[in-house]
């Protein structure tokens, strides 16, 4: 009886046996399956030779302008203000152009051409035939800049001019139908005449590429029309180009 027992206590503990071995078993089989049914990796694209470019690099900013250009030429609009009498009570603004060129001798100094064309109508004493009339300004100068602080982002320039300014104030006396019935001088007018002209200011570039900027320029401006020297105010904006390497 006693055999019989033990036999059948040893029935029943296989059945559990099995089920830990069976347990263990699916275990160590369920990673190898998934490990057989993952995609294999793709190998990454072999490189070219040459430089690796990262995205980085794609991004970084350029170097700029190298400041080492021999010639520049600058163009734009302008606004100058003046007075087109020795007693007028008051002064005129006029629009125009301006076309400059610089030939630059080193990193600093550069020898400069100007050009400018100016247009107004300016205020009168009271008279019965004319309430403004039209004064012209034609501007040759030359001299020298200097260039100041620079980066990559903008730059400052320094320049003084001379020259001669040609003005033409007896514009609408001459166009007046029939014959105007008075003369320039008799509306306090300046004859039509040249004079010394000169020009003091600085200009701000900023860099828009390598070869462009855009210019702000603001000046003092010195005139002798009148009996005296006199001053106004200038300001210019447009484009620089440059060109030819030093």
């Amino acid at each position: 009886m006693l055999h019989i027992t033990q036999l059948e206590m040893a029935r029943q503990k296989t059945p559990a046996r099995a089920g830990w071995l069976a347990m263990v078993a699916a275990l160590l089989v369920t990673p190898a399956m998934f490990a057989q049914d993952a995609p294999a990796p793709t190998p990454a694209p072999a490189q070219p030779n040459g430089p690796r470019v990262t995205s980085t690099a794609k991004l970084a900013p350029s170097a700029g302008p190298k400041y080492d250009n021999r010639w520049e030429l600058y163009g734009g609009l302008s606004f100058m203000n003046g007075q087109a009498g020795q007693n007028l009570p008051k002064r005129y603004n006029m629009g125009g152009a301006e076309g400059m060129v610089t030939y630059w001798l080193g990193d600093h100094l550069g020898i400069a051409g100007d050009y400018r064309w100016e247009g107004g109508t300016t205020p009168l004493s009271p008279t019965p035939y004319y309430n403004r009339v039209l004064v012209t300004q034609n501007i040759f100068s030359g001299g020298v800049q200097w260039r100041g602080p620079k980066n990559r982002y903008a730059s400052i320039d320094y320049h003084a001019l001379g020259g001669v300014s040609r003005g033409v104030f007896d514009s609408a006396i001459k166009g007046y139908p029939g014959g105007s019935p008075v003369t320039a001088a008799q509306i306090g007018l300046y004859p039509n005449s040249s004079t010394g002209w000169a020009a003091a200011g600085g200009s701000l570039d900023f860099n828009y590429k390598p070869k462009i900027a855009i210019r702000v320029q603001p000046e003092i401006i010195f005139e002798h029309f009148g009996t005296e020297l006199r001053e106004f105010f200038s300001i210019s904006g447009g484009v620089v180009y440059k060109f030819g390497q030093r």
